[in-house]
């Protein structure tokens, strides 16, 4: 089969495990008894709570670990580079993996449909804090919290698709299934390859061993979000590949995707102190996503666009501090774990976010009816033209 006819293919699978388990939920009524017992279940060898539903109790002890394939010397490396280089990957995700998702309408659209424009830092803070909790050293022992996160946004995204589904609020001839399996592909593909990028071009350093490791702890990710391990790219090479075709079939302008990010741009201007520094946010999403995309998602071009394009230099002076001195490595890393958590806190307001199955899509989402100093990675090339 050719590669475009399996795109086409994907375009029409959703989850079936977890798809099975929200549904036998829904058609009990069940739901609200799950999402009560279920907000004490967050950590990692917890025993699930008693009176749960079987349906619940089965797709838990179906998912309650990681693939029996995991590389754990490759995920605590995975780690040590998130350490090295938290800020920036914080930065990456909100500046250009999130704008990315909503360069592709229908994600877009998507996105607009299952959660309230009011609210956006709530998807950014769950964002924040399940790459946290991913990266922390228990994240897979007892007492971690991202086994139990993992299971709750999987069943989140098929509660989205049940929802549009009994609603009739998505086209499903022309979208495809609501959150298939090409567009959970392609999501891990912005948060994996599409962050290594951005790193690359806000001038950061990155081993090729640390780039892989980071790629691979989110192909991991995925394996445990319910994305077919079959179709999902093995390497960097082919995450080129499979972005390039992604992007290249559906990216575009469109209403909400420009309402998006000026949702996501007020929110950061929120975040950053007073004012002056405010153009910052919009010049550093249009330096990470290109023009064209930045165009497409009306990003104002600002004073400070220059700014955002020296941030490299800056950055590679920093890094020479770290080089030079252990002190200043430990320092700058401190400065930027610190940085992390304050905007984490800032967009959580000090809560842990909780993952719920929304009983109703209007109520929950206000729908209307290891750094290595030797050698650097240099990203694959674009396959677009091949």
């Amino acid at each position: 089969m050719d590669p475009e006819s399996t795109l086409d293919e994907l375009r029409t699978v959703g989850d079936e495990l977890a798809d099975a388990t929200v549904s036998a939920l829904f058609e009990r009524g069940e739901i609200g008894k799950f999402n009560t017992l279920m907000r004490s279940f967050a950590t990692t060898g917890q025993a699930p709570p008693e009176g749960l539903p079987d349906a619940a109790l089965d797709y838990l002890k179906a998912t309650a670990a990681p693939p029996d394939w995991v590389d754990w010397s490759l995920m605590e490396r995975a780690r040590l580079f998130f350490i090295d280089n938290n800020v920036h990957i914080s930065t990456a995700l909100s500046f250009a993996s999130m704008p990315a998702c909503y360069v592709v309408p229908h994600i877009a659209r998507l996105l607009s449909t299952t959660h309230s424009l009011k609210y956006p830092s709530k998807r950014m803070a769950e964002t924040g804090q399940f790459t946290v909790f991913l990266m922390r050293p228990d994240a897979f022992e007892a007492g971690g919290r991202f086994i139990p996160s993992a299971q709750k946004v999987r069943l989140l995204h098929a509660s989205i698709r049940h929802h549009l589904r009994r609603e009739g609020r998505w086209d499903v001839e022309r979208y495809g299934t609501p959150i298939c399996q090409e567009d959970m592909i392609g999501g891990q593909m912005l948060f994996s390859l599409l962050v290594l990028d951005s790193l690359d071009r806000l001038g950061v350093r990155m081993s090729a061993g640390g780039a892989e490791a980071y790629f691979y702890a989110w192909r991991v990710v995925g394996a445990m979000l319910g994305v077919d391990q079959r179709h999902v790219p093995q390497d960097l090479e082919s995450a080129r590949a499979f972005l390039d075709r992604y992007l290249s079939r559906h990216m575009g302008p469109s209403p909400e995707g420009a309402h998006l990010t000026r949702q996501l741009i007020d929110l950061y201007e929120e975040v950053v102190p007073g004012t002056f520094f405010d153009p910052i946010v919009a010049a550093s999403i249009r330096h990470l996503i290109g023009d064209t995309c930045a165009d497409w998602l009306d990003v104002p071009r600002t004073n400070w666009d220059a700014v955002a394009k020296v941030a490299p230099a800056l950055l590679r002076a920093v890094e020479a501090v770290e080089d030079r001195s252990p002190l200043g490595e430990w320092g700058i890393d401190r400065l930027g774990h610190l940085t992390t958590v304050f905007q984490l806190s800032s967009l959580t307001r000090g809560r842990v976010m909780h993952y719920a199955i929304p009983e109703d899509l209007k109520q929950e989402f206000g729908v209307h009816s290891i750094r290595s100093r030797a050698g650097r990675w240099t990203p694959p090339r674009s396959t677009v033209g091949d």
